[in-house]
């Protein structure tokens, strides 16, 4: 089976699953760990916050709705204007609106990666993977429970390790290579995965122990 097929029939549950994680996750920070330092290279529990936020308008976007985000989400200042579940809350809002105007039978939709179009449960599940993963940040960050299921997980790491012609080159990659590449993602981490959530997090390149 391929990825598309092994999502095509789950990818709306997959987005709903991984945007009520970062949601329920964005909700338990407490006042004081917003500074905290996350498995983000030098972000902050809010910049990434902001990040993961704006990465979802993009997608909104994308899709045809919204106008995307109002700051780089790659140059998160820190600094968040009003309630945090109000800015992620919203931006998530805004994206599920978008992918309910995508119908079962669409092949392919835009996306904001570099790769441009995707087919449609592959773009959907990067979506969640963004949302998911960045949850994980803020989880460990702020002393949360693990907000990844070992099923998740298996759906995301999936739409991951999808092969296309990577942007430029043009030649076959696993879609997380050339994000990769340019920074989004650090190398992989060697050794045993104990569960699918250790082997999606070492791909990302995050340590679990």
């Amino acid at each position: 089976m391929n990825s598309i097929s092994a999502l095509q029939n789950t990818w709306r549950t997959v987005v709903a699953d991984s945007y009520a994680a970062l949601a329920d996750v964005v909700a338990g920070v407490r006042a004081d760990q917003w500074e905290l330092a996350t498995p983000c290279s030098e972000w902050t529990v809010a910049q990434v916050v902001q990040h993961a936020a704006g990465d979802q308008l993009a997608y909104a976007a994308a899709l045809g709705v919204g106008t995307g985000p109002a700051d780089n989400p790659f140059a998160p200042s820190g600094i968040i204007d009003g309630s945090a579940a109000e800015l992620v809350g919203g931006a998530l809002a805004e994206t599920a609106a978008a992918w309910a105007t995508v119908a079962d039978d669409t092949a392919t939709v835009p996306t904001p990666l570099p790769h441009g179009d995707l087919p449609t449960p592959i773009a959907a599940g990067m979506a969640a993977l963004d949302a998911a993963v960045h949850a994980w940040d803020i989880a460990v960050a702020t002393g949360q429970p693990s907000p990844l299921t070992d099923e998740l997980a298996t759906h995301l790491l999936t739409a991951a390790r999808t092969v296309h012609p990577a942007p430029g080159s043009g030649v076959d990659a696993e879609l997380v290579e050339p994000l990769r590449q340019w920074g989004a993602y650090a190398p992989v981490v060697t050794g045993t995965a104990a569960s699918p959530v250790d082997e999606l997090l070492h791909y990302l390149g995050r340590t679990t122990v």
